[in-house]
């Protein structure tokens, strides 16, 4: 008799655990697929989607495993929703034929200037970057970025430096100007347009909208990333590039794709590459919050991400096709 109750109080045990596990990741679940990004902390659970997904995976298998039927077959059926959404990043899209010119951006957070120049003009010519776009730019970095040559690859610049962290800047190889191509936002977001040779051009914006995990709340995240120029089909090839702070599972960034974009990441099979935070750390668990995002009439070749010492971010880089007219 007392090895009947012991056993029946493990076993409600188990189901309890097995309860409270599927009510946190259903709660989970549901922010990220109603798309509910209500408070900073909501926020931040929906960036973690994709651990989410593979413990939801886990918690279905065990809770079946164990015959709690109820458990298993609603923690299954949003795992699989969830892994429906999410497994596309780790396997390229069919690329369609293009024909124009390649074309190469670059996006990197400085970290208030942290960074170190050298290791970002290296980058710059390791992969022939044309464009490169970056966020936290203060003023000491533009010359550190003058004395580590980025000049003599990059000679053409529109930069908004700032002391702290809310300036930022786009180098070309190609004369631009600047554009204003987004509303008043809480950190500088420098705009172009980059004159490429022929008849193309190419419109470029570093983006940075304000962490929505500050004490303040997510409202200015929001409204930087709503205030973010949508695709146009009657003006120029429009590329977003640098730190969204915002993953592919934010409704705001979807928002994005659903007007003509296409995640450059997503597009050749690394959408599930972090980007920050950069030096192997596991708390917070890395995530993607640095994107280019590509009209999409331009196909996309590649796209890597490459280690900066000194900042908290890791470098994106893509290659595209910019159609011909």
């Amino acid at each position: 008799m007392v090895d009947i109750r012991e056993r029946r109080t493990k076993r409600r045990g188990t189901t309890f655990l097995l309860v409270v596990a599927a009510i946190a990741f259903v709660l989970a679940a549901l922010t990220r697929l109603l798309g509910i990004d209500g408070t900073r902390h909501m926020v931040a659970t929906t960036a973690l989607t994709p651990y989410l997904t593979a413990a939801g995976v886990v918690l279905a298998v065990l809770a079946l495993l164990l015959r709690r039927w109820a458990v298993g077959t609603v923690t299954s059926l949003l795992a699989v929703v969830l892994v429906a959404a999410v497994a596309p990043r780790a396997f390229p899209d069919s690329r369609p034929v293009g024909v124009g010119r390649d074309v190469t951006v670059m996006s990197a957070n400085l970290l208030v200037g942290k960074a170190e120049a050298e290791a970002v003009v290296a980058a710059v010519k390791a992969h022939r970057v044309d464009v490169l776009a970056v966020q936290e730019l203060t003023p000491a970095m533009v010359r550190d970025f003058e004395r580590a040559g980025l000049d003599d690859v990059l000679p053409y610049r529109h930069f908004l430096d700032e002391p702290g962290g809310s300036g930022s800047g786009i180098a070309s190889r190609y004369p631009l100007s600047p554009r204003t191509l987004t509303p008043p936002s809480t950190l500088r977001q420098a705009g172009a347009l980059v004159d490429l040779p022929g008849e193309e051009d190419l419109e470029v914006v570093s983006v940075h909208p304000l962490p929505p995990v500050v004490e303040a709340g997510p409202e200015s995240w929001q409204r930087d990333l709503a205030g973010l120029p949508e695709r146009e089909l009657d003006e120029p090839v429009r590329v977003l590039a640098g730190d969204f702070n915002a993953t592919l599972d934010h409704v705001g960034l979807r928002r994005l794709l659903s007007s003509g974009y296409v995640d450059a990441a997503d597009e050749v099979g690394a959408g599930l590459h972090p980007t920050w935070p950069s030096g192997g750390a596991l708390w917070p668990p890395p995530v993607a919050i640095d994107h280019v995002l590509v009209d999409g009439r331009c196909p996309v070749d590649s796209f890597a991400v490459v280690d900066v010492p000194g900042s908290d971010h890791r470098a994106v880089v893509s290659r595209f096709v910019v159609p011909a007219r």
